[in-house]
């Protein structure tokens, strides 16, 4: 179940490919949410606004990620009013905190595996959860993608696994 990423691109913030690359993440963050917000508790459900953050920072390195990680909820913040502005802190810290790991992970294994997929997803979120904690004082509100976003870290998982895998036989 491993796809061999044949090279990972590091983009760098002076290629005009990363921004448009990052535009069309952040589109993705913007149009998931907003199907996923059609159901109740959707946003809280599903945690769409990081998947493709997972996605661009995995396949195309930190730079494009943080751009990812970064654009996403603030556009989403001021296009639709969500996420609400009291969340943008934390959720900026798990979107860049995904980046890295994704990022980290890809670059350390230089192929797309389930296995690797997993650990960007448990390191953003061991460490977003600890920072939600500090930051709010609710071991409650910090386990709260663990208690109610299941699913949508399922779909991190698989859905971002089998997409990854996807890209890179293509690029071959």
């Amino acid at each position: 179940m491993e796809t061999t990423i044949s090279q990972i691109q590091q983009l760098s913030y002076r290629e005009g490919k990363t921004y448009a690359l990052a535009a069309a993440f952040v589109a993705g963050n913007i149009l998931l949410p907003q199907l996923c917000h059609m159901l109740p508790q959707g946003g809280l459900v599903w945690l769409p606004i990081y998947f493709f953050t997972l996605i661009a920072a995995y396949r195309y390195g930190i730079t494009a990620g943080l751009l990812t990680a970064v654009a996403s909820p603030l556009v989403n913040n001021m296009m639709f009013g969500m996420p609400p502005a009291p969340m943008l802190p934390i959720i900026l810290i798990k979107s860049g905190l995904l980046a890295l790991a994704a990022a980290a992970v890809a670059s350390r294994c230089k192929k797309v595996s389930i296995v690797a997929v997993a650990a960007a997803i448990v390191i953003y979120q061991a460490i977003g959860t600890i920072a939600e904690w500090g930051m709010t004082g609710s071991m409650a509100a910090a386990l709260q993608d663990l208690r109610l976003g299941w699913p949508g870290l399922l779909v991190q998982l698989f859905g971002g696994f089998a997409l990854l895998k996807l890209m890179a036989r293509k690029a071959r």
